[in-house]
């Protein structure tokens, strides 16, 4: 099982700090949601987690080994990582961004076929980057991601631009695939976070000020804090899928 521990982050730019004493572990099977609002450091924590940026102090282990002793391979084989933006040096086909996505670990995972069969996007398979709307693109990189079934997942903000229905059809594959994985998602979606996650990490200003179930969450005062909200949860009956409030 896959465990990710982070000791005293710090990471720094342009003088300010956009992680600052940051320690939390995470340990599989687990879908931890990142909340907190723009610029509270979810992004740049997931990237650091990643390996793709490097703390100015502080340490991440996979697995109790430095995160800096794995080599790429190994990185590549371990972790499926979602980014916020992707936009591919060349305009490749679906087939072709999720074989390059199975790439990282061709040993053992399913051919390019049964990825795009699995993850429902067979019948993109053809249909070039450029082609693609913003929720087929999303739909395309979470295929790529899962191409190897990794066993670490960091994905950032995966749902943003699909509409409703498939926003909950990511949120229900990725909350399978955390069954056996470990899960780490950036989120927006407060409900979303609400109903699907096992565990909520709240950053504000570079901080984690709450680290609760998500049953918890909504009564700690740093959310509301946080988000200047004052929300107020209900019971969500059976045979709905969406909660709006409005106030």
């Amino acid at each position: 099982m896959m465990q990710v521990v982070c000791r005293d982050l710090r990471v720094q730019a342009g003088g300010a700090a956009l992680l600052d004493g940051v320690s939390v572990a995470f340990e599989a099977p687990a879908l931890v949601g990142i909340l907190g609002p723009n610029g509270a450091g979810k992004s740049t924590l997931l990237r650091t987690l990643a390996g793709y940026r490097r703390p100015d102090r502080g340490e991440v282990l996979w697995n109790g080994r430095f995160l800096a002793a794995w080599s790429a391979t190994e990185r590549g084989s371990a972790c499926g990582y979602c980014p916020q933006q992707f936009e591919p040096a060349w305009d490749y086909s679906v087939a072709e961004i999720v074989g390059l996505g199975r790439d990282r670990n061709p040993l053992g995972a399913p051919i390019v076929d049964e990825t795009l069969r699995v993850h429902g996007v067979e019948s993109l398979s053809q249909r070039r980057w450029s082609q693609l709307s913003g929720g087929e693109r999303a739909r395309t990189m979470l295929a790529a991601t899962l191409a190897t079934r990794p066993p670490l997942v960091l994905a950032d903000e995966p749902g943003a631009s699909l509409d409703m229905r498939h926003r909950l059809a990511l949120l229900e594959r990725l909350k399978g695939y955390a069954g056996s994985a470990l899960v780490i998602v950036v989120m927006h979606d407060i409900d979303l976070a609400l109903r699907f996650c096992d565990r909520l990490i709240l950053l504000d200003e570079g901080r984690v000020v709450a680290d609760e179930p998500p049953s918890r969450l909504l009564e700690a005062p740093a959310f509301e804090a946080a988000f200047g909200l004052r929300l107020q949860a209900e019971t969500r009956r059976a045979d709905r899928d969406w909660v709006i409030g409005l106030g």
